[in-house]
């Protein structure tokens, strides 16, 4: 073939592979997204959104969304880059979302239950005011029809703008499932990768049973904060989900895959699960 008769580049279209973020391998997309977006080489659990959570986590057809009319509200005239506001109207823009809390009720085997998931694509999940009353209305939505309640969370902490209104969510958030809890009310956190700052100091390490996903990282201040302030080493694998299962920090560490089997699980174990037997469907498979 001569010089001048170059094949010329077919254009691959974009999307069709994904870089693991764990050992950046390059998986095909589709065959990433149902793996539940679980590298099948390395295992590294990938943050996903609100909806996809919801929909490997609840029966089908079961969630029915709660506290929709809720939407943020910029009280302080933020501005650091840009205002407040005009960020805000980004991520809904881009997530389809009011904020970054998706609660409702739904099924999982079965079982009745509240669902709160934390989405990391609106703001990184971030804690504002939106955010922490859903999750108390979630609470008291569960304790007003005695049923448990399973909280998913992907954050990167209280949310800077909105200054101690932000703050002010984790004492609330507390302070809910301590009442539900002291009224026979069962809830669940499920710690996701990164789980973090006053998300992590709040309500998601308060629940009656802490389960996080495999490798995940969970803490207050970051490792290099840390680090720079005791001027010391950290552990391997410090702020992961295995190192503080060893320190007794969670409860256990469950696969992506075996997540929702084994929340309905647990659930059959509490007093407001117990009458629920497991699906058929689900003996056959298991």
């Amino acid at each position: 073939m001569g010089w001048g008769l170059r094949r010329k580049k077919k254009d691959m279209p974009g999307g069709l592979w994904t870089k693991c973020k764990g050992c950046s391998a390059m998986i095909y997309t589709k065959e990433f997204a149902q793996n539940a977006h679980v590298c099948p080489k390395c295992g590294f659990h990938h943050t996903i959104n609100a909806r996809t959570r919801i929909e490997i986590t609840a029966d089908p057809g079961t969630f029915a969304e709660k506290f929709t009319d809720l939407r943020p509200r910029d009280r302080l005239g933020f501005v650091d880059k840009e205002p407040y506001a005009e960020k805000i109207e980004n991520a809904q823009k881009k997530t389809g979302q009011n904020d970054a809390c998706i609660a409702g009720t739904c099924e999982i085997e079965g079982i009745p239950v509240v669902l709160a998931v934390l989405d990391f694509s609106f703001m990184g999940g971030s804690m504002g005011e939106i955010v922490g009353e859903k999750l108390a209305c979630a609470i008291e939505l569960a304790e007003a029809n005695r049923v448990p309640v399973i909280i998913f969370s992907a954050s990167g902490g209280a949310r800077m703008h909105e200054g101690a209104i932000s703050l002010m969510q984790m004492a609330k958030t507390c302070a809910a499932l301590n009442h539900y809890r002291n009224r026979g009310g069962v809830s669940i956190s499920v710690l996701t990768n990164p789980t973090t700052g006053g998300v992590t100091a709040s309500f998601a390490s308060v629940c009656d049973f802490l389960i996080a996903e495999p490798k995940a990282l969970i803490g207050f201040a970051g490792p290099r904060v840390i680090q720079n302030t005791i001027r010391q080493e950290l552990p391997e694998g410090f702020q992961r989900s295995e190192f503080l299962l060893e320190k007794g920090q969670i409860d256990s560490i469950i696969d992506r895959h075996a997540l929702r089997g084994q929340i309905a699980t647990i659930l059959r174990y509490t007093p407001q699960g117990r009458d629920y037997p497991k699906p058929k469907t689900a003996t056959a498979e298991s």
